[in-house]
């Protein structure tokens, strides 16, 4: 199955007690996908990551680079003009910041894997969401 995922995951699988989500990206039966804005994310709430895990840096540096050996990134350039505009006419009700993870899903044709509850209630009638409940069986 492929399976586009979105900064909430990644940032879930850093900071959750339980990891579930980090046991669901290290499932093999699972090809992941993600675009190369989750970097920028990454990198724009770094210190609040580094608070909120208690890692230290090289830690954080050390627990991002096995989650992303198990994810393929794509640059957003790859993805086709009209796929953005599709993804940002779904996603600007609820957050315009998905428009690229949208774009990815619907380009790839690939199940979108989010933990944001508002943005997968918007898009459950208009694309193809997973949730992480529904991947750990």
């Amino acid at each position: 199955m492929r399976i586009v995922v979105d900064s909430n995951i990644v940032f879930s699988a850093l900071l959750s007690k339980n990891n579930i989500c980090r046991n669901v990206l290290f499932q093999k039966k699972f090809e992941f996908f993600t675009c190369n804005f989750l970097m920028v994310e990454i990198f724009k709430n770094k210190d609040k990551l580094l608070k909120v895990s208690k890692l230290s840096e090289n830690d954080l540096i050390l627990q991002l680079s096995g989650i992303f050996s198990r994810i393929r990134f794509f640059p957003e350039d790859f993805i086709p003009k009209h796929f953005f505009i599709k993804a940002y006419e779904i996603c600007k009700s609820v957050d315009d910041k998905d428009t690229p993870f949208v774009a990815l899903s619907l380009f790839l044709k690939a199940k979108l894997l989010t933990g944001d509850k508002k943005l997968q209630e918007t898009l459950k009638d208009k694309i193809d969401i997973v949730s992480i409940k529904e991947l750990k069986l």
